[in-house]
């Protein structure tokens, strides 16, 4: 994590984060362990929790712990466990949160519902989750977003790079851990074309997949055409496709209905952040058995002995089934320092509360702290290009409105 670990040493003198008491609710593995050690390094004093049950590294999490870090959270928490966790997390003796990273929302949501009082002196919010996202906008849409936010997901360099690259990386690695299935020759459906669902369907065309894209946006469905996919909907390959992936954010993309009538040994998983893509509590009745095969592999059987297999039950697959590189994750924890240290110094006026994008510049400079990792040397404008563009030669080489 090259990245973030020059963004620490840059950092660490000026203490940018001295005084801010951030709580986090991420996934909580060897890669967040930077994260916190960075923050802390910048002046940070933090209390963490997971947002996901099944990603927590067990011995990250106690590591932390040992090394004096608040961290709540184990792997295959149930769901009364993972909100405790977030509470505990939010207020303590002494103690009270002004700023929060959240992936998700949940922790942004519990603050907001249980303690209205203590959310209303946050300095602000970053989110880094299409879902966190989306619900922060539906707050600010209804009035109730009473403190700036930063839309980290949407952030050029994490769109381009963790959206798109991590996806691209782990779901070979997703399926052939869990499964030990053969790609080449099957058929695959992904759900969704944004980002995510580019790097699953570049990485299984790769090995020879058969791919069929569903989408509801007409332009990323041209991309997929263009792209040489075949664009279609769920209705018309469900029953021939070998492997289900949704990537959409949505919720009951893939339904009962879909389930009932998918060939025998399908499996079906979602690399969207959504734990809803998948109707999993449509799967818990009386008439179907669950048979846990290995961690995070179950077969879902039918009453004509017909088998489902589902990884994950329907949670986000990469971060429970592989690991996330570590370059990526350095780009995308870059991106969330990058934000609240921007919320945090942030002079009194500059944000109101409502939910705003990275600044450019900011954008920019996490790809520039990443770039001496391959080695890669930046053209430099002259006057004279500078002026024909209307550029300066320090950026933003883009405007804002860029994605």
């Amino acid at each position: 994590m090259a990245g973030i670990m020059s963004l620490r040493n840059t950092a660490k003198s000026d203490q940018p984060l001295r005084g801010a008491r951030i709580i986090g609710c991420t996934h909580i593995n060897a890669q967040t362990a930077v994260l916190i050690e960075t923050l802390m390094a910048l002046g940070a004093h933090v209390r963490w929790a997971t947002c996901n049950i099944y990603s927590t590294q067990n011995t990250v999490a106690a590591a932390l712990a040992n090394v004096g870090v608040p961290i709540f959270a184990w792997n295959r928490q149930s769901e009364e466990d993972f909100w405790w966790c977030i509470d505990r997390c939010l207020l303590a003796d002494n103690w009270q949160p002004n700023m929060i990273l959240d992936d998700g929302g949940d922790a942004t949501h519990l603050m907001l519902k249980k303690y209205p009082v203590a959310f209303k002196m946050l300095k602000g919010i970053v989110e880094e989750s299409l879902t966190g996202v989306h619900r922060l906008y539906q707050l600010s849409k209804n009035g109730k977003l009473t403190v700036p936010a930063i839309n980290v997901n949407d952030s050029v360099i994490k769109t381009k790079f963790d959206n798109l690259y991590s996806p691209r990386e782990t779901i070979l690695d997703v399926l052939k851990r869990t499964c030990d299935i053969l790609l080449g020759g099957h058929y695959a459906l992904i759900c969704g074309y944004g980002e995510v669902g580019k790097g699953c369907a570049s990485a299984l065309k790769g090995v020879g997949t058969i791919v069929y894209i569903a989408e509801i946006d007409p332009i990323c469905a041209i991309q997929a055409c263009m792209d040489g996919f075949r664009v279609v909907t769920v209705e018309d390959v469900i029953e021939k496709v070998d492997i289900v992936i949704t990537a959409t954010g949505n919720k009951n993309v893939i339904r009962r209905s879909h389930m009932n009538v998918m060939k025998n040994a399908a499996v079906l998983c979602n690399m969207g952040h959504s734990n809803t893509e998948i109707d999993v509590n449509s799967l818990r009745t009386e008439d179907l058995e669950w048979e846990k095969v290995r961690s995070q592999v179950d077969h879902i059987i039918w009453p004509d002995k017909k088998r489902l297999v589902l990884l994950s039950e329907g949670r986000i697959v990469n971060l429970a089934c592989s690991h996330i590189p570590s370059f990526v994750a350095s780009i995308t924890s870059a991106t969330q320092i990058m934000a609240l240290i921007e919320l945090f110094n942030a002079p009194q006026g500059r944000y109101k509360s409502d939910v705003y994008l990275l600044p450019k510049k900011m954008d920019e400079y996490v790809a520039t702290l990443h770039l001496p990792c391959f080695d890669a040397k930046l053209t430099v404008l002259n006057e004279e290009q500078e002026k024909y563009m209307g550029l300066s030669k320090a950026g933003p080489f883009k405007p804002n409105y860029y994605r």
